[in-house]
């Protein structure tokens, strides 16, 4: 019997997620993260099946913030701060992640998200952004789908809240 990528590892550099990102990570068939610019993480630090608020899973991860990144030159000019659009694609991007790392195959799309709170910012005066999904439930018969909550911390403190995101795989995106 063939392992599944949780069976094997729990976190993962940034060299494991650009290799996800060319479809490497989790085989042929498996979910990719995006490539770079749209990578929103550089590191994840803890994966579990079993922990978390719902006992569904727990997934870790870290972005470290510079003052050159991107976004900071276009979002605003002369008012620099991270799209809040930006810290809930990683939270999808998580999710599928964590799909593709249970074994899970196809294409991941993000499917919604019941609510978002924004109460702070990501600046580039900031210097390490932490993601916290909490999994919720994962469906596995012809779709994927995960559901979590997830949050977003700013050098430890909470900025952003999601409720009930969700993410599908896909064998076929072309009627999607």
């Amino acid at each position: 019997m063939q392992q599944k990528p949780c069976d094997i590892a729990n976190s993962y550099d940034r060299e494991d997620l650009l290799a996800s990102s060319r479809g490497e990570l989790f085989g042929p068939q498996g979910p990719q993260l995006p490539a770079p610019n749209m990578l929103m993480m550089d590191r994840v630090t803890k994966m579990s099946q079993t922990e978390g608020e719902f006992g569904k899973g727990l997934i870790i991860a870290e972005l470290d913030i510079t003052p050159d990144l991107w976004f900071f030159d276009c979002h605003f000019p002369g008012d620099p701060v991270m799209p809040g659009c930006l810290g809930l694609d990683a939270m999808w991007q998580l999710v599928g992640f964590f799909l593709g790392w249970i074994g899970g195959e196809g294409k991941g799309r993000a499917l919604g998200v019941g609510e978002v709170k924004f109460t702070g910012q990501i600046l580039p005066t900031a210097k390490k952004v932490t993601y916290e999904i909490q999994m919720k439930r994962v469906v596995n018969r012809k779709l994927v789908m995960g559901m979590a909550d997830g949050r977003v911390l700013v050098d430890g403190k909470e900025i952003y809240v999601a409720k009930d995101l969700k993410v599908g795989l896909f064998q076929d995106t072309s009627k999607f």
